[in-house]
């Protein structure tokens, strides 16, 4: 991380609806073991690959997204809480062009599934994201870390791009993909690596 972002929110970067295509962890198992990109072998300690799903809309492909955690951390799909006690990354790579600020707006539009959000704040997070989200093209990857008590930075293409110093922000943010109240939950089953 909706229709937009999903990954820096949509979540990180907006969600394209609840019409996604999710990948199996038995599919994804069929395929060779994933190399963790630089900036979460940086930010997580020996990351694994936990799951990765694809969001399709209307047929059409948004983002292949996938969830990094550190060795042993796995985030729990049963209590998905956060903040989590670890930190963790999602990785997004878009498949379609499109501009920041519609990522931005969804992705706002997905955390507010999660709860009220007061329009001071609201306003705060959008503008950030607004700065933080470039507009995408296909093969634009965009990762989103989340740093326990800290917040969330924010990668794109491998490059460190920003960050929101809020906890709340990045508990929302990531909520996007990994909360029950997601808008796809065939998307976080496979980020969660239980099926789609």
């Amino acid at each position: 991380m909706a229709a937009v972002l999903q990954m820096a929110a949509g979540g990180l970067l907006a969600t394209a609806g609840s019409a996604a295509l999710a990948q199996s962890p038995a599919s994804a198992a069929a395929e060779p073991a994933a190399a963790a990109p630089v900036e979460v072998r940086v930010a997580l300690k020996q990351a694994t690959l936990q799951g990765q799903g694809r969001l399709r809309f209307l047929g059409l492909r948004v983002y292949e997204a996938r969830l990094w955690v550190p060795a042993g951390q796995a985030v729990d799909g049963d209590s998905t809480t956060l903040p989590l006690p670890h930190p963790l990354a999602l990785e997004i790579r878009y498949q379609r062009s499109m501009q920041g600020s519609q990522i931005a707006d969804r992705s706002l539009q997905e955390m507010r599934r999660q709860g009220d959000i007061p329009e001071p704040v609201a306003t705060r997070w959008l503008q950030a994201m607004k700065t933080l989200f470039p507009d995408v093209q296909d093969g634009t990857r965009i990762t989103g870390v989340f740093v326990p008590g800290v917040g969330a930075q924010f990668h794109v293409d491998g490059r460190l791009r920003g960050g929101v110093d809020e906890p709340e922000f990045a508990r929302r943010f990531f909520g996007i993909w990994l909360s029950p109240q997601t808008s796809d939950s065939k998307l976080r089953s496979a980020l969660l690596g239980q099926g789609g």
